[in-house]
């Protein structure tokens, strides 16, 4: 069909996203799924209508005002936007959209499956199967510690503290939680509000950080912050990177101040603090929390829906700016 918006797409896409782009759009692709470069990125934006980005692209506001004026939308796939300067965007009346509300189950899904892997040392155990260094089953060898009936504080209650919460309950863990806001009484379902984090850290044998990203929230869980934390607390990061102090993280896994943590997300990653892969008590992951067929697809299909709706004359259903 001619005349079809030019898309450019700066990642690799699952393929059913992949295919409703192609039969919808004109589309410039990353076949070598590389991170591109700010020059790369405007050498792709050259005639496009639009721009289909990842986390991965950072849209400084020199990119953004660099763009070719052809460029009338950034639809990012992500629900975190901090990749892209929004003030920037809207100063070159730019709209910008996002993917919320499809990665709720999956994030919290990877949030549990970090809390269960630092409290069961499950690095350390599938590491002496593969390097064979396990012997013989001991009363005492690899303890870990209980998730059920601990307390749970959530840093950010909002759709993915949420879910965590919901699942945590399966333990019969006590919540507590700190949010921006306070929820209702039908959605704490009995969980416990401190008008403070720091007020609520005390209460944390396991600590979920569900928070958004940003300049308010960097380094938030610093070295004045872990020691309010109980000792042999567990910490869990499946939000943003850049809200935990890594120096401040590592010292305290080292001194055993805490017992253990779980990350899925680094600061600068994929070129994470690489002290943190010496330490036996950090299970890691790769940003996983999104990572299932079914939730990257999900984020894909409304990714297009805005983009649809923008070529379409239609309000954007998850317009950022």
């Amino acid at each position: 069909m001619p005349n079809k918006p030019v898309i450019f797409v700066t990642r690799n896409l699952p393929d059913a996203v992949t295919q409703r782009l192609t039969a919808s759009y004109e589309t410039r692709l990353n076949p070598g799924d590389a991170v591109l470069s700010p020059d790369q990125v405007l050498k792709g934006a050259e005639g496009a209508d639009a721009l289909l980005v990842t986390p991965t692209d950072k849209l400084t506001a020199d990119l953004i005002a660099k763009l070719p004026k052809s460029v009338r939308m950034i639809a990012t796939f992500s629900v975190g936007y901090e990749h892209i300067d929004v003030n920037a965007a809207k100063a070159r009346g730019l709209p910008v959209s996002n993917t919320p509300d499809v990665l709720t189950d999956a994030t919290a899904d990877i949030a549990l499956l970090l809390m269960l892997g630092a409290a069961r040392r499950a690095y350390e155990g599938e590491r002496a199967v593969r390097e064979a260094s396990w012997k013989s089953w001991s009363t005492t060898y690899m303890l870990g510690t209980h998730m059920t009936g601990k307390r749970l504080g959530i840093f950010g209650m909002g759709r993915i503290g949420q879910a965590v919460a919901k699942r945590a309950r399966a333990f019969d863990m006590q919540i507590h939680y700190f949010n921006r806001r306070r929820l209702p009484a039908h959605q704490e379902m009995g969980a416990v509000y401190h008008p403070s984090a720091d007020e609520m850290l005390p209460y944390c044998d396991f600590l979920s950080i569900n928070a958004p990203g940003g300049p308010e929230t960097l380094h938030w869980l610093n070295a004045a912050r872990i020691a309010r934390l109980p000792d042999k607390a567990i910490v869990v990061n499946t939000a943003r990177g850049g809200l935990v102090d890594d120096t401040a993280l590592i010292a305290a896994l080292r001194s055993g101040k805490l017992f253990a943590a779980g990350l899925d997300v680094f600061e600068g990653e994929p070129n994470l603090n690489p002290e943190y892969r010496s330490l036996p008590n950090a299970f890691l992951l790769p940003h996983l929390g999104s990572a299932t067929i079914e939730t990257r697809n999900a984020m894909g299909f409304k990714a297009l829906d805005n983009l649809d709706a923008f070529f379409e004359g239609r309000e954007l259903p998850d317009r950022v700016v």
